[in-house]
């Protein structure tokens, strides 16, 4: 009897050229889950993402399914598998779902996270998952620039040229600017100091943004516009001229890769409510 089983997966996306396989043969994602389960199953297995993240995009939950006959029980997937995956990737939870069932294609609310390491110098232990830059932002104005974004719109401006989505409307439900500062207990500073901009404490600036669906580079192309904005390049209230510019060149530039992250899956099909973290 076939099953259909649903795995999260949490991956370092550092080397891999995204989350769907290759023609090329690179190395991603669901090629490096396709050959664990064919191993594991001895059936030819293809899995299919929720979200087809970016070459160099990490995840914490991303959601996968795949058909099987296989009769392990569909909860011991996720040990099966880590031992025959590397160490870059993870499932941390499988389980059956209805034939047919795909994250995909019913109700859902993805939350990223794009991560600028913000100081004089750079951090080798931040440099896989954050993006550094010297430039001292101005959160305040990437959070007032972030707000004009929020709710239903068209974002054919925050897209790449090369999308085939057949509309670029798009809602977003929230989008907050977050500042973690580092290094003010070793530096002596008070905490009413790291709250001027001029001050050079080391920070993570958090981009995060929660939404029903995302078009491609569009978190990334969100991030790039508003550091254009905390540098200064770009007043907040030019955000709507872009907006309805409808026109990839109004936009700010696509940040790197490596400070993405999915950091939440949602599923909102009523009868069906899950979350992944």
């Amino acid at each position: 009897m076939t099953k259909r089983i649903m795995l999260v997966v949490a991956y370092d996306g550092t080397g891999y050229s995204g989350f769907q396989a290759q023609k090329s043969g690179a190395p991603t994602i669901e090629g490096e889950l396709n050959r664990a389960l064919t191993d594991l199953t001895a059936e030819p297995v293809q899995v299919s993402g929720a979200s087809r993240t970016d070459a160099g995009v990490h995840a914490r939950c991303n959601l996968a399914v795949f058909d099987t006959q296989s009769r392990i029980p569909p909860e011991k997937f996720a040990h099966a598998l880590n031992v025959r995956l590397p160490d870059r990737i993870r499932v941390t939870a499988s389980m059956e779902m209805p034939a047919g069932f795909h994250p995909r294609f019913c109700s859902t609310v993805k939350t990223y996270e794009y991560r600028i390491y913000n100081a004089p110098m750079p951090d080798p232990m931040r440099r896989l998952y954050t993006y550094f830059s010297r430039y001292r932002f101005d959160a305040g104005k990437m959070r007032e620039a972030a707000q004009y974004l929020v709710g239903e719109h068209d974002f054919r401006s925050f897209c790449s040229t090369y999308t085939s989505a057949k509309t670029t409307v798009r809602e977003i439900l929230s989008i907050d600017v977050e500042e973690v500062f580092s290094g003010t207990a070793d530096r002596g500073l008070q905490k009413e100091e790291t709250t001027d901009p001029a001050c050079r404490v080391p920070r993570e600036i958090v981009i995060r943004v929660r939404g029903r669906g995302f078009l491609y580079n569009m978190v990334r192309i969100i991030a790039g516009t508003l550091m254009e904005v905390g540098r200064g390049a770009k007043a907040p209230e030019e955000v709507p001229e872009i907006l309805s510019a409808l026109d990839r060149r109004a936009a700010g530039p696509t940040a790197p890769a490596c400070g993405l992250t999915l950091v939440r899956y949602e599923i909102v099909e009523p009868g069906m409510e899950m979350v992944f973290d």
